[in-house]
């Protein structure tokens, strides 16, 4: 009875663990093993093993296991085959200060995927991993090249869509280098988990070649990051690749049209600034934006907005239809669409500083270059307030600007570095950067910078070393929300995606990502503003310099 007890009790738990494991989960599992050993096995991170052509070997023996005690034993022969991982000798104590909100191997431990001796190799792999340089991955400074680089993959001349191997491995891949070294991952309003699961059926068997292309861009647009998205030649095929001959600015899920890209093509099109479209084709601008949003890069809402027109106004046909507004009356019309090379954009030349009335300064920090700043000095010195127009990105002048106006050096950002020596990881750079010196001749008079959500990345760092300022004022609205380098990479032949490579933060650790640079003054232009031709976060910061509120 006892003997008979005991089989019943093992065979309940043989059971319990040997229970069906679906396709999705054994690949998604696939692909986090996979990418950990990729970097953390110190028999693979030395570069001595094909690592695709290892995941090409893998992948139909995970396809055949059926439970996931099968498939734990593939897993586990699999790490076997790939040589001893020596115990570490000493295990020094770290003493860098790590930042840990990306960092979570807890899925070692998934009782329904891993059996307890899996889970044990894996976390002795995690604790014994390679500290030296990485094959793969590097992440070094003053090297004249970005600082992160993934290195040594191989390059596929003859990539095939309808190849599942490469598919897989084009989302592995991907899945992977977001998982160890995206600084802002914690702070994608998806989980990362969850996305893998969400988005490998569109891999493992997509509906056609152009399913597939949308799930690449898909992918990238869910960090949530303004430098985030993944260009491929279809994307022009799928959207179109003819332009309307006007920028539009979305407010109240209307397009006002807020600039002509040439004056002879709007002419002929009969379109004016001002002009509010409300349909294209017949569809709603909000109904647009809807449907079009996942694929358009953003880490915030002013950003996606701000991207988003070429969903919305692009296609492949000459013309389009739009509903419009003008004079309060409600029209009809087509227009043109041109390629973009034959849209031959007008590009207004825009001075680099002037004086307004009131003896106010303005700066136009998109054309102010270093060889610039004694002249500027000299001409705006004695204004009583100087405007610095960030809306757009200004070149590198940051450091010999905030000399000028700082009367000392003052600590404006701190930076966050992946550690590729133990991925997923980040640390704090030593180095709090700083701006301004030793000045009692700096620049006495009010200062005030514009911004919005053009003001992205550099802009952004540039707005951070204006705060530094005595009594500066911040005017404007909600900026892009991608601060740090914006790291451009070949994901595999065809497409080319990027991502911010590394945090930026406020010297006490405060978030910019997302978040953006928040004025202390908010003003957003309004559709009556645009058709009055007006500029309404100037006007206000002209308003602040003349009477301080």
């Amino acid at each position: 009875m006892k003997k008979l007890l005991l089989v019943s009790i093992l065979l309940f738990f043989q059971n319990s663990f040997s229970k069906p494991i679906t396709e999705t989960q054994k690949l998604a599992a696939t692909c986090k093993v996979w990418g950990f050993l990729k970097y953390y096995h110190p028999n693979v991170t030395d570069g001595s093993k094909n690592w695709d052509e290892q995941l090409f070997q893998i992948l139909p023996k995970v396809e055949e296991a059926q439970t996931s005690e099968a498939f734990s034993l593939v897993i586990e022969n699999w790490i076997d085959s790939l040589g001893e991982v020596k115990k570490l000798k000493t295990n020094k104590v770290s003493k860098k200060e790590y930042f840990d909100k990306n960092f979570d191997l807890s899925w070692f431990n998934k009782k329904e995927l891993f059996s307890k001796s899996l889970s044990k190799k894996l976390k002795f792999i995690e604790e014994n991993r390679l500290q030296g340089k990485q094959f793969y991955v590097d992440f070094a400074f003053n090297t004249g090249k970005m600082p992160l680089q993934f290195n040594n993959e191989v390059k596929y001349t003859d990539f095939k869509w309808t190849d599942k191997n490469m598919r897989l491995l084009s989302l592995f891949r991907y899945w992977n280098y977001i998982e160890y070294f995206f600084p802002y991952k914690y702070q994608m309003d998806e989980n990362w988990d969850k996305v893998l699961i969400e988005m490998l059926p569109r891999f493992y068997a997509p509906e056609s070649d152009k399913d597939f292309g949308l799930a690449m861009r898909e992918i990238s647009i869910k960090l949530n990051d303004t430098h985030a998205s993944t260009q491929m030649p279809q994307l022009f095929e799928y959207f179109g690749d003819k332009f309307i001959p006007a920028d539009v600015k979305i407010i109240d899920e209307k397009a006002i049209v807020f600039s002509l890209k040439n004056d002879s093509l709007a002419k002929v099109n009969d379109l004016k600034i001002g002009d509010v479209i409300t349909k294209v084709n017949g569809k709603n601008i909000g109904e647009l934006i809807k449907e079009n949003r996942k694929y358009v890069e953003g880490s915030n809402e002013p950003s996606v907005l701000k991207n988003i027109y070429w969903t919305i106004f692009n296609g492949a046909s000459p013309s389009v239809e739009i509903e419009f507004i003008r004079d309060g009356k409600t029209a009809v019309k087509s227009i043109n669409r041109y390629k973009y090379q034959d849209l031959k954009i007008q590009f207004p030349e825009k001075g680099k500083w002037k004086i307004l009335e009131g003896n106010i300064g303005y700066v136009n920090y998109g054309e102010l270059e270093e060889s610039d700043i004694p002249a500027l000095i000299t001409a705006l010195n004695d204004t009583n307030a100087i405007v610095f127009d960030n809306r757009e990105r200004p070149q590198d002048v940051l450091y010999a600007v905030s000399n000028w106006l700082n009367a000392e050096e003052k600590e404006f950002a701190r930076f966050l570095d992946p550690d590729v020596s133990y991925p997923g990881r980040y640390v704090w750079r030593e180095r709090i950067e700083k701006c301004g010196k030793t000045n009692p001749d700096n620049y006495k008079g009010q200062v005030i910078v514009l911004i919005d959500e053009k003001a992205v990345s550099h802009a952004e760092f540039n707005a951070m070393s204006l705060k530094t300022v005595p009594k500066v004022k911040i005017i404007g609205s909600q900026t892009g929300g991608a601060d740090g380098a914006n790291y451009g990479f070949p994901l595999i032949k065809g497409f080319y995606t990027s991502f911010t490579c590394y945090g930026v933060f406020y010297p006490d650790k405060k978030e910019t990502q997302r978040i953006g640079i928040v004025p202390d003054i908010e003003v957003k232009p309004t559709i009556l503003g645009i058709q009055q031709g007006r500029d309404e976060v100037l006007e206000r910061a002209i308003l602040f310099a003349k009477n301080g509120k």
